[in-house]
């Protein structure tokens, strides 16, 4: 599975503030709700938290998008701009289908919409295949990542677990919620779990095309390279929270990241790949003392 190769540059459109603008939580700043249009498409963005606060940049995995992050979120606001970000191919950003989902490039795209918010440098959070879009921000723009944080994020291949049922096929899609459902088990462990309708709705959402390619690419991108490997080599401080009941990579396999020279390794247990969703707060709780320990202020307040 490929794609051509996106076109070079940046950006070339203007912010858009999508669902009629800003809107009020309980948080201590209005969440903002915009659109950034890039030249490969739309990027969907969320920020929460007082603007003028060290950034925190959140990054969803495979088949999922900012909403993953929503039970997290409220956690985190207090001490952080809290920026949230559809990747290209998920949620509410652009689904096209004749642009890179390579992973230097969903990182490129991810680099170009914090310099749009005024973004110097960040802490950056991914889940699952997201850490992996992190790391390759990370490589390509060392200047904007502080530190990482990688939640449930296989090191590499053989630390994944096949799955059991099978994958869904052209001529199914779009799925019905079983199907969904179906798909989507392995990323949950915690006893009674129910996953929330919205997540389902947000992979229907995705076009048979951008749910394989974008899986396809992280594939490529740890073939390419094992994360310790590539992390030792960028010397940035290393945080990983690890569900210690993943179903979909081994926990065990968390113990490849202490290569890292500094790094810090948290598993959780009762938890599976998913405990942002699964646990709020005790994701929550390493990942805090990560960040005070390494964030830094340095937006102009976007």
């Amino acid at each position: 599975m490929s794609n051509p190769p996106a076109r070079p540059g940046g950006d070339s459109g203007l912010m858009t503030i999508s669902d009629g603008g800003p809107h009020v939580t309980s948080g201590v700043e209005a969440t903002e709700d915009s659109t950034l249009s890039l030249d490969d498409g739309g990027i969907y963005v969320c920020q929460d938290g007082p603007r003028d606060a060290p950034a925190l940049l959140l990054i969803h995995g495979s088949a999922s998008s900012t909403r993953s992050w929503e039970a997290l979120v409220p956690l985190l606001t207090k001490s952080h701009r809290v920026i949230r970000i559809d990747l290209l191919g998920h949620g509410r950003s652009a689904k096209p289908a004749d642009r890179s989902y390579a992973l230097p490039d969903q990182g490129r795209r991810v680099g170009v919409v914090l310099d749009r918010l005024g973004v110097e440098h960040a802490i950056v959070v991914g889940h699952s295949s997201g850490g992996a879009v992190a790391t390759a921000l990370a490589e390509q723009r060392p200047d904007l990542v502080a530190a990482l944080a990688l939640i449930n994020t296989g090191p590499s291949l053989d630390a994944f677990i096949a799955p059991a049922s099978a994958a869904i096929s052209p001529a199914q899609w779009p799925p019905t919620d079983e199907q969904l459902r179906q798909f989507a088990s392995t990323g949950f462990s915690r006893a009674g779990y129910q996953i929330p309708q919205e997540l389902l709705d947000e992979v229907r959402a995705m076009t048979y095309h951008t749910l394989t390619t974008t899986m396809q690419a992280t594939r490529e991108y740890l073939e390419q390279q094992a994360l310790p490997d590539r992390l030792t080599a960028l010397g940035k401080p290393l945080l990983v929270i690890f569900g210690e009941d993943d179903r979909r990579w081994r926990s065990s396999s968390a113990a490849d990241y202490r290569a890292v020279p500094g790094a810090t390794v948290e598993l959780l247990p009762g938890l599976g790949h998913s405990p942002l969703l699964e646990d709020p707060q005790r994701t929550a709780a390493p990942l805090l003392a990560f960040t005070a320990i390494h964030a830094t202020i340095s937006t102009d307040g976007g």
